[in-house]
């Protein structure tokens, strides 16, 4: 599980810092809070969704034509990446598990560093 772990932070942080860049190109004194606090939690749980569809398909992944979804041709794979979306979106809409919140937490926090630094 640590190389996941190490995967979800060296992404979160390049999330943090494309934000960060995006929200730098506008004016920051003029820019609506609210508006850019909307816009990290929703790339936060963007993230999220993401990381879970990427985990739960290589849960599903098999070798060969046995395996949890049976036929691995064509067919499997379309049936096996819907299945990995709808998942991950039912497992974020009961809440997440908890990914979404913290990086939404550290891209508010590089936020608030990159405004002190001006």
């Amino acid at each position: 599980m640590l190389p996941l772990a190490t995967f979800a932070a060296s992404a979160a942080a390049g999330v943090g810092k494309n934000l960060l860049q995006s929200l730098s190109k506008t004016d920051t004194d003029t820019m609506d809070t609210s508006k850019s606090t909307a816009k990290a939690r929703k790339t936060a749980d963007e993230f999220e969704k993401m990381f879970l569809e990427d985990s739960l398909e290589r849960m599903t992944k098999s070798d060969g034509t046995e395996g949890p979804l049976g036929e691995n041709g064509s067919g499997g794979g379309v049936w096996r990446s819907m299945l990995t979306k709808e998942y991950a979106g039912a497992i974020m809409k009961s809440g997440g598990v908890g990914i979404s919140n913290q990086v939404f937490s550290e891209m508010m926090r590089m936020q608030e560093a990159g405004r002190g630094g001006r």
